[in-house]
């Protein structure tokens, strides 16, 4: 089996990592990856002289999967998905992991994703769209409850969300999105929501809808949660994820049948309803705010660093299961390929323990950073860990010769060090452990991640 990976980051490192484990995956293709997935067993790189969300990057990579005939594509990030991929290699006959463009304006669209809820009885904040700045400004003058949330209407690489603090900063966030067009298009709409305080919790899933016959499964996987702010304590600004940890303790068995009934089974809903087929996965970032589940937001793919945390977990194969989620092949199995149902069939296993997975970062990050600096691993202080290590923004200086080049930085986040442990305080040991194995130049890291 060959399967092509779209995507660099290191959440498609860790797709990679865990396909390379299936016995029936030969051949894994990252376009463009990075310089882990180079190193990944049964994996190679394709570089992409365009940037996969652009129409010109869809189209490099429709002729390079024409060219290698994967059996699979999974698609990565966020960006691709809006522009349009999946939509794109389904019309050529290709079978892809990840929701056409009209599926993914759950993520791409805040205000889309907030009139689904409503309009589907999901739970979560109370909230008003605004397509006039001044209009936004007068709103919240009379706002009474801070914190006070703006949120821009379309993808902004996670800089589109700022939890105001004063009715100041939320006048600011309104006028730098709206006025000013830091954030360009996506912030043409703007959100303002209630503020919910709590515990945020990551749920991801895999979905498979077929809008034709008006049937279709969401399998939730085990809980998550990122710690978005750079330092410790949760302090100081917020970044693409500092590390996560998986299963989540305070999670409880009550907060997930809560979560089904309330936010799961009402998107599943949602999705036959409106006509949206959907065969990839999905992200529910939570709030746990009273005793109940609230749904802050969709991401229409798996999260980054949450899947660096849950997929060591994950006892299935993977390769298997993004088979069920395309609807299966019990009746057009190739040969050599193991039989799999369709995902309404399918049993998700887990296994005991946690998996702690901080990320390292580079000097300046989540603000302007260096990049460039030689990554030094202590090879044998690495394996005494038990950790691994799933790269983000590094890449090799010596593409020709993987195994011998250098890793350099080049990127924010630059890796997560990724431990499973039999409890979540031995899990935290070892992948702190694991982070001592690893330098470059102005690493920085949070010394509380599982805390």
């Amino acid at each position: 089996m060959k399967i092509l990976v779209v995507g660099s980051g290191g959440r498609e490192h860790a797709i990679c990592w865990k396909l390379a484990q299936s016995k029936c995956v030969d051949k894994i293709y990252a376009a463009p990856g990075n310089g882990g997935t180079a190193r990944e067993a049964k994996c190679e790189n394709i570089p992409l002289k365009n940037s996969p969300d652009t129409k010109a990057g869809i189209a490099e990579l429709l002729e390079i999967a024409l060219k290698l005939k994967p059996d699979l594509t999974i698609i990565g990030p966020e960006a691709p998905l809006d522009a349009g991929i999946a939509d794109t290699f389904r019309e050529k006959g290709l079978l892809v992991v990840g929701p056409g463009a009209a599926a993914a304006k759950l993520e791409t669209s805040k205000v889309f994703s907030k009139d689904f809820m409503d309009k589907y009885g999901v739970r979560t904040g109370h909230s008003k769209v605004f397509t006039d700045a001044k209009a936004a400004l007068h709103y919240i003058e009379g706002y009474k409850s801070l914190p006070i949330v703006v949120k821009a209407d379309g993808l902004a690489a996670g800089k589109g969300v700022v939890v105001a603090l004063s009715l100041d900063e939320a006048k600011n966030a309104i006028v730098s999105f709206m006025e000013d067009k830091s954030l360009g298009e996506a912030g043409n709409k703007i959100l303002i929501e209630e503020f919910l305080e709590g515990k945020e919790v990551s749920v991801l899933a895999a979905v498979s809808v077929n809008a034709a016959d008006k049937s279709g499964v969401i399998l939730p996987f085990v809980s998550a949660r990122d710690h978005k702010a750079r330092f410790d304590g949760g302090k100081g600004p917020n970044t693409g994820g500092m590390g996560a940890i998986s299963p989540v303790p305070d999670y409880t068995s009550d907060f997930q049948q809560d979560f089904e009934g309330h936010i799961l089974k009402p998107t599943l809903r949602g999705l036959i309803a409106e006509g949206l087929s959907y065969q990839g996965f999905i992200f529910f970032g939570l709030m746990i705010s009273k005793d109940k589940t609230y749904l802050l937001e969709y991401n229409a793919r798996l999260g980054d660093p949450e899947t660096q945390a849950v997929l060591p977990l994950m006892q299935n194969d993977f390769a298997e299961l993004c088979i069920a989620i395309t609807g299966g092949n019990e009746n057009k199995a190739k040969e050599g390929l193991p039989t799999v149902p369709p995902l309404a069939n399918y049993r998700l296993q887990w296994k005991t323990g946690a998996v702690c997975a901080p990320c390292l970062v580079a000097d300046g990050y989540p603000g302007p950073y260096q990049k460039g600096d030689v990554i030094n691993i202590d090879q044998a202080a690495l394996k005494e860990s038990n950790a691994h290590i799933f790269y983000a923004g590094a890449v090799l200086d010596n593409t020709d010769k993987p195994e011998s080049a250098s890793l350099i930085t080049n990127g924010g986040r630059v890796l997560a060090v990724s431990a499973w442990g039999e409890n979540p305080a031995i899990a935290r040991e070892k992948a702190y452990k694991g982070i001592q194995a690893v330098s470059f130049k102005g690493k920085g890291f949070r010394m509380d991640i599982g805390v």
